[in-house]
């Protein structure tokens, strides 16, 4: 049996996919994406978005989120005519697209790191960005673009929450061993997954359990939780997981 940890209403894709490829999968979402606890920041950007040069998205929540908010104060994507896009993977720029804007830059890698490279190749000096994001997200971004002189106006659009609901029977299932494979899909899905489990246990319910993640930095986090991941995707997707999956127990058989 497969655990997947994704939000609820974003897991449907990873399920998907590996339902096809013959995994009997449970949804066990650890977070919940929703609004900031105030829109105030936003709004404030919302209203001057005529001093922006740059509006940076790094996931497809930042772009949801942003794009409701601003059709909600009535304005529409011809605000946005005269500024820059920059989104983090394709999957990210795609959902841009969908409101008609084309991304000017999408990085090799699909990890603040590489905007930041990407950004190199233009002169920002002076330029003022909007990063419209995660109150969780990691400060690589905010602080490496400030360094190159941008201003950065880093907005909180989304937060993630824990979810608390199903934790006795996650355990139950673990105890049982009827688990062998958990996904984590981020860094926030290691963390609140990890608190829903006793302290001290993780070590012994996960016994036995592959461990899945979506990336290094995600890898990174379950690391310093004192999880050692099995599989880590080098294409930080959705497919790219599902064919890390692939090759794993692949190379088992």
């Amino acid at each position: 049996m497969v655990r997947v940890t994704r939000a609820r209403d974003q897991a449907s894709d990873l399920v998907k996919s590996l339902t096809d490829l013959g995994a009997d999968c449970l949804e066990f979402p650890t977070i919940q994406v929703g609004p900031p606890d105030s829109w105030s920041a936003l709004d404030a950007a919302l209203d001057c978005l005529s001093s922006y040069n740059w509006v940076v998205f790094t996931s497809v929540n930042g772009v949801k989120f942003f794009f409701e908010r601003l059709f909600d104060r009535g304005l529409d994507v011809r605000a946005l005519g005269h500024i820059r896009t920059a989104a983090i993977g394709p999957v990210t720029a795609q959902h841009l697209r969908r409101f008609g804007l084309k991304s000017d830059i999408i990085p090799e890698s699909y990890r603040a790191e590489s905007v930041v490279d990407a950004f190199k190749a233009e002169s920002i000096k002076g330029n003022k960005i909007l990063l419209p994001r995660a109150k969780e997200a990691r400060p690589v971004l905010p602080v490496e673009l400030s360094k190159m002189g941008a201003v950065v106006d880093e907005v909180t659009v989304y937060r993630t929450r824990q979810v608390h609901g199903h934790a006795d029977a996650l355990i139950q299932l673990l105890e049982d061993r009827q688990v062998d494979l958990v996904t984590f899909t981020s860094s926030s899905t290691v963390s609140n997954f990890m608190a829903l489990l006793p302290s001290g246990r993780a070590g012994d319910l996960l016994k036995g359990v592959t461990l899945a993640s979506i990336g290094p930095i995600t890898t990174a986090t379950a690391a310093e939780l004192g999880l050692e991941i099995n599989i880590t995707a080098q294409t930080y997707t959705i497919p790219g997981l599902c064919e890390a999956i692939t090759e794993f127990y692949g190379s088992l058989s």
